[in-house]
């Protein structure tokens, strides 16, 4: 890998060996200065000095005639250049990851493919690399037809793909034909639910396996958990074992698969049978992940039978389904983790980890992920994410107190910054032995409270109020108090609406239990004091070219916060969100 000259430090660009140091012997030697050293340091850091030196900078002389001529100078400058090399920002060294030629040709297969996330990444890819090969997108449906209905409904359909309409413009049909197959499938089944003949085509074809699928309900069902979060993990990595071309099995986690730990949690594996809670007390035994699928299996059983009896079939699911979410959430805080989510994430990286083989791994870990930032155009989000409800709520004017630690980190992620990372590391890792994690989170490098997340709420809504049903602005009079105990919050909610029984289209009695859920919910990661480890994130940013940086960025120390939230968050949740309802003409610009 050669330096680009574009990329140096100014200080780099000095000569290194000149003619008044070689005397008679300068006219054999090719031109050399810091730059071509940096790179041979940077290339064969640990290696023999002596001969990287004379490789890289002095082929045509021997080694010993050219440390005998000047070895005290050389070694001098070789000291400066390395100084320099570490000092500075490694990208200035950079050739980069080649993502863009990195796709081209490859057959990727996606799982979760309606969610969120993976539509991000899924027109990213169309979009900088139209010729890549094609994107095998698991759909769950009965037949190919119900896939490419939903497919064309939920996915191609969207606002998100609308610049590539324009891009392509009569051409973007075919083009979505040639690269997107829907395969109908199930990841609770086996072989995925996947047609025989497909399964052929699937394993003679696909480069890459994304794992994207997921239930991102926090107390899920604790059989419905394990059955998307963690059985289906393992079904699908027995399937890339199973791919000819298998290059890299990439599984989309959450960086709160680290549970209740405070402090700084590392980009590093699981192991099988780890616990959160042991950290703590040796008395916590060792996670057993199989035990788990068993207990699940048994004691939905034994809920069935005891609502046996029971008439009214909606009441018997409801009960049923009440007693296995009370299960998921006792058994992950008995482990240490907070909810039903993060306890089947956790395990589903284990199995990763201990079932992998020989695949190479990507795990990455994102945080709270939001709305794009930038791409393909800012503040692109579809349903609420983990803390639109809230700032609903209070531009509704329905919430004005908060159950939090104010000073507690908010870690947020744009969807576009997570997608950038998953590619760089794709084009990184892609057919190279070993396990890798990256979490891709903002608290370490660019914190941000939620006592100045509410504040930039606060002022957004104040400069553009909810519109209610009567025509009339909802004037927000202060900003959020928030309250430290569950009881106390309890009973602020309870004593805070006064006698109206209706609030803006609510009636206060649906409005205060769905509030206590959410607090109920939100709990932990109001009151969360992990900060989330992203060297090698950092490490894998650095890598990217300059051209890259502008197309895959995923530095998150380049997020203006307040620009972020109040002009590009918040008015994309009320534009494809809340499709318009309660927005004022007005022009956001806080």
């Amino acid at each position: 890998m050669a330096l680009s000259q574009t990329f140096l430090h100014p200080k780099l660009n000095s000569g290194f060996l000149s003619k008044s140091y070689l005397d008679n012997k300068s006219e054999v030697l090719l031109p050399v200065n810091r730059t071509i050293l940096c790179s041979a340091l940077v290339n064969h850091r640990g290696g023999n000095k002596s001969r990287t030196l004379h490789r890289f900078c002095c082929p045509e002389m021997d080694s010993d005639t050219l440390f005998s001529l000047n070895k005290r100078r050389v070694l001098r400058e070789a000291a400066v250049a390395e100084k320099i090399m570490e000092s500075t920002d490694t990208t200035l060294a950079c050739t980069g990851l080649g993502i863009v030629d990195f796709l081209r040709d490859k057959n990727l297969l996606i799982t979760g493919a309606t969610g969120f996330l993976a539509k991000v990444l899924i027109e990213k890819i169309l979009r900088m690399q139209p010729d890549v090969g094609k994107l095998y997108l698991i759909i769950r449906a009965e037949d190919s037809t119900s896939a490419l209905k939903r497919l064309m409904n939920e996915v191609l359909k969207t606002e998100l793909f609308n610049g590539l309409r324009e891009i392509h413009g009569s051409e973007f049909e075919e083009l979505m034909v040639k690269r997107v197959v829907p395969v109908a499938g199930d990841m609770t089944k086996q072989n995925l639910g996947i047609e025989k003949d497909m399964v052929h085509v699937l394993a003679k074809e696909v480069d890459i396996i994304v794992s994207s699928a997921a239930t991102t309900t926090f107390d899920e069902r604790y059989d419905v958990a394990l059955e998307t979060n963690t059985k289906a993990i393992s079904r699908l990595l027995e399937f890339g074992k199973c791919c000819e071309k298998s290059q890299l099995f990439l599984h989309i986690s959450t960086a709160y698969v680290n549970g209740q730990l405070e402090g700084r949690s590392v980009e590093e594996p699981f192991q099988m049978g780890y616990t959160i809670a042991g950290e703590k007390s040796a008395s916590v035994p060792a996670l057993d992940v199989q035990a788990e699928f068993h207990l699940a299996e048994k004691v939905l059983e034994d809920f069935e039978n005891e609502f046996s009896n029971l008439q009214d079939c909606k009441v018997k699911k409801a009960k049923v389904a009440q007693r296995m979410k009370d299960l998921g959430m006792q058994r992950a805080r008995s482990y240490g983790w907070q909810d039903t989510y993060a306890f089947s994430k956790a395990m589903g990286e284990m199995i990763i980890g201990n079932e992998r083989g020989d695949l190479p791994v990507v795990i990455v870990r994102p945080t709270v992920i939001e709305s794009t930032s930038s791409q393909p155009f800012p503040g692109w989000i579809e349903g609420n994410r983990m803390i639109d409800p809230v700032i609903t709520h209070h531009g509704k004017g329905q919430l004005s107190c908060l159950l939090g630690d104010p000073d507690t980190v908010m870690d947020l992620i744009p969807a576009d910054m997570v997608v950038n990372a998953t590619l760089a590391a794709m084009a990184k890792h892609s057919g190279k032995a070993g396990l890798k994690v990256y979490q891709v989170a903002s608290s370490v490098a660019n914190p941000l409270t939620l006592r100045e997340v509410f504040k930039i709420i606060f002022e957004h809504f104040k400069c553009n109020p909810y519109i209610d049903h009567n025509g009339k602005p909802v004037r927000l009079l202060k900003e959020m108090t928030w309250i430290n105990t569950m009881e106390n919050y309890r009973h602020a909610l309870d004593t805070a609406f006064g006698s109206p029984t209706r609030i803006n289209g609510l009636s206060r009695e649906h409005l205060v239990q769905q509030l206590k859920y959410m607090a109920t919910i939100h709990e932990p990661y109001s009151f969360c004091k992990a900060r989330f480890d992203i060297s090698n994130s950092e490490k894998l940013s650095q890598e990217l070219s300059s051209e890259e940086r502008e197309s895959f960025g995923f530095d998150v120390k380049n997020i203006e916060w307040r620009n972020y939230i109040g002009n590009i968050h918040i008015p994309g949740l009320r534009k494809h969100v809340w499709k318009g309802r309660g927005t004022g003409k007005k022009n956001i610009n806080i």
